[in-house]
């Protein structure tokens, strides 16, 4: 599959960071629904950095941030089941820092929602350290939670393009606003400072780039509707001089915006780039980001284990299935890395294997 040929995308398990703090618990309350939404897994990572930490810290102090660890998943799996009693949670306590512990958890197919703001110190969600590193380099689409969590839904999710290379991760836009029965809002930014002084001036005028963007957007939009047939897709270029400040007002006006991650200009590394990290630091609404092979390489990797999959902790004995039934892992210690510890009882329940994401 490519751009010219974009396939259906589907939706994977949630995966979602949990360190104590007031953002990541609306993070862990909106990845909740998203969760039930998808009629998948929702996995509640606590990345203790225990790996580092025995480096310099004293095993008594290990010991305790480990206890603290647990009881923050099982409060944590206990509030989700308030609200969403029926829907599948497991919980896992990280001995690697939160990025890699993130990355791992999520495994191929999963989908990252952090806080946009961490409690700061070791296990930080931060958006700017960890939160921010995740939503780079991550292989799998990321959801920072953005806007005030009982802000009025509006029936929308919105995707911010540029041109038919979006239709890389366009599908998974599309799959968004199916899963909530949304509309998808297909919006292109024209910055026409973009364009002034370049050679393209030089040879067309600016109306006619215009139009060039506004078919090529059309084009897209409607490759999506012939993609889903009964999805209502819109179409819209906006104009003007700042393409983030326009997409943080169309924000606004949304229930997510979906934006697509490139890489660097000479192919090294991931990069956000400016109009994506304006985003998810000032957007209204949560902002996912995905990269732009991800729904090729989901749709070509056969049945590889989706995120979440992992065995996890069970962090207090109860606290899985709505916080009441036992969570995967039977009480023995599983981590992002894909080994066991600390065993606190019975030998884990066969699962499938760890998927390790890339360190």
């Amino acid at each position: 599959m490519s751009g010219e040929n974009p396939g259906r995308a589907r939706l994977g398990n949630v995966v979602v960071g949990v360190d104590g703090s007031p953002s990541a618990r609306t993070a862990v309350l909106w990845a909740a629904a998203e969760a039930d939404r998808r009629g998948s897994r929702l996995h509640l990572v606590h990345a203790a950095d225990t790996d580092r930490r025995a480096l310099f810290a004293a095993a008594e102090t290990i010991q305790e941030v480990r206890e603290a660890g647990r009881d923050l998943l099982a409060r944590t799996a206990r509030l989700v089941g308030e609200d969403f009693p029926d829907l599948d949670v497991t919980a896992e306590l990280g001995r690697q820092e939160p990025l890699a512990a993130l990355r791992a958890a999520a495994g191929a197919r999963g989908t990252i929602v952090v806080g946009h703001r961490g409690l700061g110190g070791f296990a930080t969600l931060m958006l700017g350290s960890v939160g921010l590193g995740v939503a780079a380099r991550a292989d799998v689409p990321v959801i920072v939670v953005r806007g005030e969590r009982n802000r009025p839904g509006t029936d929308a999710v919105t995707a911010a393009v540029r041109g038919v290379a979006d239709l890389d991760w366009l599908p998974l836009a599309a799959a968004e606003a199916q899963a909530r029965g949304a509309a998808l809002l297909v919006v292109s930014v024209w910055n026409v400072l973009t364009q002034v002084g370049s050679v393209a001036t030089m040879l067309d005028d600016l109306d006619g780039i215009a139009r060039r963007r506004v078919g090529e957007t059309r084009s897209v939009a409607e490759r999506i509707r012939r993609l889903h047939p009964g999805l209502d897709v819109v179409h819209h270029v906006e104009t003007g001089t700042s393409s983030a400040g326009i997409l943080v007002e169309a924000s606004a006006r949304t229930d997510l915006l979906v934006m697509g991650r490139g890489r660097r200009p000479l192919g090294v590394g991931p990069s956000l780039g400016r109009v994506a990290h304006a985003m998810i630091h000032h957007a209204h609404c949560p902002v996912e980001i995905v990269p732009r092979d991800f729904v090729t390489r989901s749709s070509e990797g056969g049945e590889v284990a989706e995120g979440g999959g992992d065995a996890a902790e069970d962090p207090s004995g109860e606290a899985a299935k709505g916080g009441r039934e036992a969570a995967q892992g039977g009480g023995e210690a599983a981590y992002g890395d894909g080994q066991a510890a600390e065993r606190g009882g019975p030998s884990a329940a066969p699962g499938p294997p760890a998927a390790a994401g890339p360190h």
